[in-house]
């Protein structure tokens, strides 16, 4: 009979256990489908290529081996790296905490208590004054999956760590992009520092000339004057630009994880500004659905929450769990592992909040209103994903072709500065010709360089927005 029964609750458990294995409420989770063109619009550019930039280190492609090492350094030690990392390590340990959920939880207990129970009851009416009694034993208890409501927490736990690490492959993205946009604009700074000083050795050059002309009695105290401001002012930007130099250069130091002023004997020598590839590579806009850490971050958020919809369906039905716990108890600590002394509990449970339906019904339409709010949200990262690489690529463009418009321009200039102070040597212009010159030459230089600068930027921006390296 004993064996009988036993054999009956064996396969009674096994029968329950093989169910709670094999169904999950809630909806199955399907990722969304992003409906994007085939090409981009600019795609047609020479200057633009099909390839994938999926796994394209973009910044090595500006072969400078300074922003190499510098973008090393802040993925492996920089702040915003370490903190990525802690914040991944977080949600790592608590995947792990919703996915013990699917095993029994064993508890270890020991205790002593001396009591005493009223006379006039029936148990301190046949055992009057004080008693001890000694305990150990172990407690465990498993809810037993029925509906899949765990499975569905472990799943939504999983696709938060999946979102996780996407925001830590974004941080390592942006990070790249911050190194080498700031060591853009110090490159930039200091070429620009470069033509400032070299426009002031020219207009002193002039300055020179109209002091040996007027010291000759051929020009008036007021071409000596204006000769002298344009040299105070070309002279005056420097110490801005030199600013400007020193901030970019502090801001490296942070994003590498070191004090400021200490990379400034690997800044101070002064390098070209990086040039970009002649052609860049940009594939087709399914690709930036696909790379962009953001819109996949979005997307896992968005499984989290359909996951979740399941976790909340689960509560509206029966909790089936086991429980046992087995141990001994004694009056007397010596007697406490004697023969004799033990004892156990085994049996299951079922918890139903039957009366509490409505309000679990509505936390399962909260639950559909957060998926949602989570699908236009990826949607949303979509939408912006695309939009920010097509302006990426026109700026990119246009700046290239504004440079052009530039270098002729300051060729042009610079001959003119050339015809004016020869004309002005001879007595055939007057000065105003000549200072117009020099403020044009160094106002077209120092635009040339800033764009110079603004190329390799969008082309950090480019990179950043298709989501590659």
């Amino acid at each position: 009979m004993n064996t009988t029964r036993i054999a009956f609750i064996t396969t009674g458990l096994s029968a329950v256990i093989a169910l709670a294995g094999c169904s999950s409420v809630g909806p199955d989770y399907q990722a969304p489908t992003a409906s994007v063109g085939n090409t981009w619009r600019e795609a047609e550019d020479a200057r633009f290529s099909s390839t994938s930039p999926e796994s394209l280190r973009w910044w090595q492609a500006l072969e400078d081996p300074v922003l190499d090492h510098l973008i090393t350094r802040a993925m492996e030690q920089g702040p915003d790296r370490r903190e990525a990392m802690a914040r991944l390590r977080e949600a790592r340990a608590l995947r792990g905490v919703s996915a013990a959920d699917r095993f029994p939880t064993v508890d270890a207990a020991a205790g002593y208590r001396r009591m005493r129970e009223s006379e006039y009851t029936p148990f301190g009416s046949q055992a009057p004054g004080d008693t001890d009694l000694y305990t150990a034993g172990l407690d465990a208890s498993w809810e037993l999956d029925l509906w899949g409501r765990v499975r569905r927490a472990v799943e939504a736990a999983d696709a938060d760590l999946a979102a996780t690490a996407e925001d830590t492959r974004g941080v390592f993205l942006a990070v790249a992009a911050e190194t080498a946009l700031n060591y853009v604009e110090l490159r930039a700074f200091q070429r620009r520092v470069a033509i400032a000083r070299t426009n002031v050795e020219l207009q002193e050059q002039t300055l020179a000339l109209v002091q040996a002309r007027y010291d000759a009695g051929f020009v008036s105290a007021r071409d000596l004057a204006q000769a002298s401001t344009n040299v105070a002012v070309t002279r005056s930007r420097v110490p801005t630009m030199e600013a400007g130099e020193r901030a970019a250069e502090n801001r490296l130091a942070v994003l590498v994880g070191v004090a400021p002023g200490t990379l400034s004997g690997e800044l101070d020598a002064s390098r070209a500004i990086p040039v970009p590839p002649v052609t860049a590579a940009i594939g087709v806009p399914a690709d930036v659905v696909r790379n962009r850490p953001d819109i996949r971050r979005a997307e896992r958020a968005l499984a989290a929450e359909h996951a979740r919809v399941g976790v909340a369906v689960g509560d509206l039905y029966p909790r089936l769990a086991l429980a046992g716990s087995i141990g001994v108890a004694a009056g007397d600590s010596s007697d406490l592992f004697r023969s004799g002394s033990e004892l156990f509990g085994v049996g299951p449970s079922v918890r139903w909040n039957f009366f509490d339906g409505a309000r679990l019904r509505r936390r399962v339409e909260a639950q559909n209103a957060r998926v949602e709010q989570a699908f236009v949200r990826w949607e949303r990262a979509v939408l912006v994903g695309l939009e920010e690489s097509e302006t990426a690529m026109t700026s990119y463009l246009r700046e290239q072709t504004r440079r052009r418009e530039l270098q002729e321009g300051a060729a042009q200039a610079r001959r003119a500065v050339e015809l004016a102070q020869l004309e002005y040597r001879e007595g055939q212009s007057d000065f105003q010709t000549v200072l117009d010159s020099e403020r044009a030459l160094a106002e077209l230089e120092d635009e040339l360089a800033r764009t110079e600068a603004g190329i390799a930027t969008q082309f950090v921006v480019l990179h950043k927005a298709l989501g590659s390296g």
